[in-house]
Parts: structure tokens; C-alpha cells; sequence
């Protein structure tokens, strides 16, 4: 029987200050969840993902070229540190952050690393929204890197970053591509949001016959305050149940064994793999008005 146990965390941004620096900010946010990481790995957490952007607010109400002084390199000096927590407690990690490309070019990315520190590679989100409250155009280019997945030492993973999340497509690639488990960092507030948290990721665990591990920050944030980062970070099985579910409003660990036999039991039951139809659906890869 293979089983893993994931883990996801939730934070809230320990400085609300509009006077505080980038850097003030974006190093409270990383030494607050290095208390969270050590707690996953003395849990024995084997894959453990952050929340999306982990180590700054969630900047996008914004449009303040300030923020992308948090971009940096992937790999890069965060991905580097978190590397060693990784081997240390041979567990792999997501790990969320603003990708730096070059001068003028930035990405909204998921770095993977293994259980023994190697870097495998990297997700960059492909889905940007641009509403009121949302501006991530200004801050972020559409991901170029298609749907990867990455053999880790405990399963075969793909990501999902936050607004990706509405699209089925994706997830459909990501599972076609081999994906046990999708990872879905995000930066998500109450509304309508709220209700479609536990509803849309559920139905692609069961639609994809894989698990799904969201995870969300908690709080509001200031000047923004475009509301109230719910938390509920969750973990899903290939039959749409819910394995673990974390508080709306506490900064926390959760942790679930997800049973990877799971998958191939399900995906015998249902054959959605073998009854899709790509022949029909040449219309999809068209921008149709």
C-alpha cells in the first residue's frame, strides 16, 4: 500500500504596516512559517506546500512596482533555504514565491524540491486575473511552461496556483500528465470565492481520479483590505471526500495520509481517461469569441 502523508500551511502576514519596507515584510513572512515548516517535518510530513506567494502579502490590490523588489531567481537564495530544510527532514516542498526572470519580467511560480534538497523544476501560473482587487497582470506574465508534473520521492505531483483553479483544462493536462497529487497554493478572499473553494477542486480530484491539497492564507491585510483570507486548506481524495480541513481564521499545519492505491481503484471504477473523447474537442484549443 502506498500512502503519503501531505501537509499543508496557512499563514497571515505578521506586519500590516503600509510604512514598513518590502523587505521588512517579505523576511516576517518567511520567518513566520520556519516555526511551521520544522512542525511538518517533526510530524513526519513527506510533501508539504506553502501558500501561494508564501513569503509576501498578497500585494495584487495594488499596482506599486515596489513589490517586485520580492521577485527573485528560481532556483534563488528562498528556494536555496528551504532546500535544506527539505533534506533535513527528507520531505519534499512547494514552495510559492515571485519569480524574477529578468528586468521587467516576472512570474506568479511554484518551485518543487525533493525529499533529499534537489530542486526538480518549477510551475508558473497560467491563469491571470485582472479585476478590481486583483490586478495581477500589472505584476505577473502568463505562465510559459505548460502543465509539468514531478516525480518526487513519495509520488508524482503537479501544481495549480490559486485562479488556475477555475479552469478544467489544466487539471484534465495535469492529470493526463501523470499527477497523483495537485497542489493548489492560493491567495483567496471571502464572497463567492468561499463557496466555490470546496466545490470546483473536489469535482477535478474526481473528474482526474488524483488527490488534491489546497491551501490558502488567512487574515486581512492592510491598506488593502479587500476582505477576509479565509483559510480552510483542505485535503481531497480521488472520490471527492474530504481528508483534513484547516480553520478559516488560525495560522496552522494540517497534515492527511492520502492512500495512493486509492487512485487506481477509483480510476477502475470510473474510466474517464478511457471515455474521453480528444477527437471531439478540437474547438477547445481554439480562441473562440
Amino acid at each position: 500500500m502506498r500512502k503519503v502523508i501531505g501537509g499543508l500551511i496557512q499563514c497571515s502576514n505578521p506586519i500590516n504596516d503600509p510604512a514598513a519596507s518590502v523587505q521588512t515584510i517579505r523576511d516576517a513572512m518567511f520567518e513566520k512559517h520556519l516555526p511551521l515548516i520544522e512542525e511538518a517535518g517533526k510530524r513526519g510530513t513527506q510533501i508539504l506546500c506553502l501558500q501561494e506567494v508564501f513569503n509576501g502579502p498578497y500585494f495584487c490590490p495594488s499596482q506599486d512596482a515596489k513589490w517586485c523588489d520580492i521577485a527573485e531567481t528560481i532556483p534563488g537564495p528562498t528556494v536555496e533555504q528551504l532546500s535544506a530544510y527539505a533534506k533535513k527532514y527528507q520531505m519534499a516542498m512547494i514552495i510559492p514565491i515571485y519569480e524574477r526572470e529578468m528586468a521587467g519580467v516576472y512570474y506568479n511560480t511554484a518551485a518543487v524540491v525533493d525529499a533529499d534538497g534537489t530542486y526538480l523544476g518549477k510551475y508558473r501560473k497560467n491563469h491571470i486575473p485582472h479585476t478590481n482587487g486583483f490586478w495581477e497582470k500589472f505584476f505577473f506574465k502568463p505562465g510559459n511552461l505548460g502543465y509539468p508534473t514531478f516525480q518526487t520521492r513519495y509520488a508524482r505531483i503537479g501544481v495549480y496556483i490559486c485562479y488556475d483553479r477555475h479552469f478544467p483544462e489544466g487539471a484534465r493536462l495535469l492529470g493526463l500528465n501523470g499527477a497523483e497529487i495537485v497542489f493548489n497554493p492560493s491567495a483567496t478572499v471571502a464572497g463567492l470565492s468561499q463557496y466555490l473553494w470546496k466545490l470546483e477542486q473536489p469535482a477535478h480530484a474526481v473528474a482526474n481520479g488524483y488527490f488534491i491539497a489546497a491551501s490558502n492564507r488567512v487574515g486581512t491585510e492592510a491598506p488593502w483590505n479587500i476582505g477576509r483570507f479565509y483559510g480552510s486548506s483542505y485535503f481531497c481524495d480521488p472520490r471527492g471526500n474530504m481528508l483534513a480541513v484547516a480553520s478559516e481564521d488560525k495560522d496552522e499545519l494540517i497534515t492527511a495520509e492520502m492512500n495512493l492505491d486509492l487512485i487506481e481503484e477509483v480510476r477502475r471504477t470510473w474510466q474517464f481517461f478511457r471515455d474521453r473523447r480528444p477527437d471531439t474537442y478540437e474547438n477547445m484549443s481554439k480562441q473562440l469569441p
